[in-house]
């Protein structure tokens, strides 16, 4: 569920944002809400790599073999591009 939220906030700070989210091809509410997440996200390890929000909502996206070898496909990519 989605919920409408009022903040005030200086007006050269909303400009930055706004700038910011274009020139990164994101909403401005989806960049805040990624900000929220990541700083009220519960710590399970502390040792553990953090995934943003934004890498996490795109896992999943590309279903690749089991046997894909990227290595081999990106030496390929490479041995093409400088033929």
């Amino acid at each position: 569920m989605e919920t409408k939220l009022t903040l005030r906030l200086n007006d050269s700070v909303i400009e930055r944002a706004k700038l910011y989210a274009r020139s990164n091809r994101i909403s401005l509410s989806k960049m805040i809400e990624s900000y929220l997440d990541s700083l009220t996200k519960e710590k399970k390890d502390e040792n553990k790599i953090s995934i943003t929000p934004l890498v996490e909502s795109l896992s999943g996206v590309i279903n690749l073999p089991l046997d894909f070898d990227y290595k081999k496909e990106y030496s390929d990519y490479i041995i093409e591009k400088y033929k």
